[in-house]
């Protein structure tokens, strides 16, 4: 009897372990898609990704290696094709192609460079990247201009459109700069020479009595070179304006830039429209003989009529020279060019001011504030003024 229950129990025991095998494979048969049924599916941008990568060979390691490949290894990422990107290269107007250096203009380009070099000087024409700098540096005996630039070549403010160094805390002044100034004029034999300087907000005077100083060092000779001052606006500080304007200068120079519409956009936000105007102003009612003069970029998205209302401000307050030149982006860091101005433009403008009673007007694509400001001043203010003395001398004479 014992043998025969165990056997049964055995039995039993086989028939439960069948039943629920067959209810397990039931159930899991419920779960599982066929393979013709999965096939049927669209697939989905993953699942093409996956097949992508599985047939390239590409893994983790692939990606390890394309950052090496960042940093210096040269070896390309297997299977993976990176994205050739062309540079869109900017082309220029052909108008904006400066003439090459030769003959004499090359030797006095060469002389004035090694002179500024020996001395330890900065120039504008060097810092700001101007491309007139052989043709000014280059020009006739005793014409050549330089822009010497005081104060250092770095500068307190940030305007969007200059090329010039820029911090709070520049280095301090030469206090031998106005000799060393001095001594490079006279070695150059210069009869016109123009000084500028970078803005110096961290000084009291904003360097007024500094720039007073080099202009007095220069006119302290025998034969005396006419100068031009192109000033900032000592943080629109009437009193230190005037310092500079009774130096002893011949012109002063101010820069309005632009239009009074773009001025937060162009310049730093210390400078404005009305300030510069003040300034100009300042120094024809201190010294009423003085020629002042000024600056207009063109390109930078002004319109017709802001740039004629800018114009009719100037002569309202008696300014005397106006010049006009195309913006040109120093780098990509900088102030984009909103326009390339035709030279007929140019023209335009410099008969407009013209008929606006400018007593100078130099206009073009690559005009600058200084831009061959001996030859300018030499060849028609001095003619002018010469004529005037000798009317006046003969009124006296035929009066007596």
């Amino acid at each position: 009897l014992n043998s025969e229950a165990l056997r049964l129990e055995g039995s039993m025991r086989g028939v439960t372990r069948k039943l629920l095998s067959r209810n397990l494979a039931s159930r899991n048969h419920r779960f599982v898609r066929s393979p013709a049924l999965f096939s049927s599916q669209p697939k989905t941008r993953l699942s093409k990704l996956r097949e992508e990568l599985a047939e390239s060979g590409a893994g983790v390691e692939s990606f390890i290696d394309g950052a090496q490949d960042e940093k210096g290894d040269s070896q390309p990422r297997p299977g993976i094709r990176k994205p050739i990107r062309k540079k869109k290269i900017e082309r220029k107007p052909e108008w904006l192609k400066a003439e090459f250096v030769k003959g004499e203009s090359l030797e006095n380009y060469q002389r004035l460079k090694e002179t500024v070099k020996g001395l330890g000087l900065a120039t504008v024409c060097e810092e700001a990247r101007c491309p007139n700098i052989g043709e000014c540096w280059g020009g006739k005996e005793g014409t050549a201009t330089a822009t010497i630039m005081l104060m250092g070549d770095t500068c307190t403010r940030a305007c969007r459109f200059c090329a010039v160094k820029t911090s709070n805390a520049p280095p301090p002044l030469d206090p031998n700069e106005p000799e060393k100034v001095a001594s490079a004029i006279h070695r150059w034999g210069l009869d016109y020479v123009v000084l500028t300087s970078v803005d110096r907000d961290d000084l009291e005077d904003g360097g007024a009595r500094h720039m007073a100083e080099c202009i007095s060092r220069l006119k302290d000779t025998a034969d005396p070179p006419l100068v031009e001052c192109l000033t900032p606006d000592f943080g629109g500080n009437l009193s230190h304006v005037e310092i500079v304007a009774r130096s002893g200068l011949d012109v002063f120079a101010h820069n309005m830039e632009t239009v009074e519409a773009l001025q937060s956009k162009v310049r730093d936000r210390r400078a404005n429209y009305t300030q510069s105007m003040a300034v100009l102003e300042h120094v024809k009612k201190c010294v009423p003989e003085m020629v002042t003069k000024t600056s207009l970029m063109l390109g930078c998205g002004e319109k017709d009529e802001e740039i004629l209302q800018t114009l009719r401000d100037l002569r309202s307050i008696d300014v005397d020279v106006v010049t006009f030149g195309q913006y040109l982006r120093p780098s990509k860091k900088h102030m984009k060019v909103a326009s390339y101005v035709t030279p007929d433009q140019f023209q335009h403008w410099e008969d407009e001011a013209n008929k606006l009673g400018f007593l100078y007007v130099a206009s073009g694509p690559l005009v600058r504030s200084s831009y061959k400001a001996g030859e300018f001043y030499l060849t028609n203010v001095l003619k002018e003024r010469k004529k005037e003395a000798q009317k006046r001398v003969a009124t006296a004479s035929a009066s007596s």
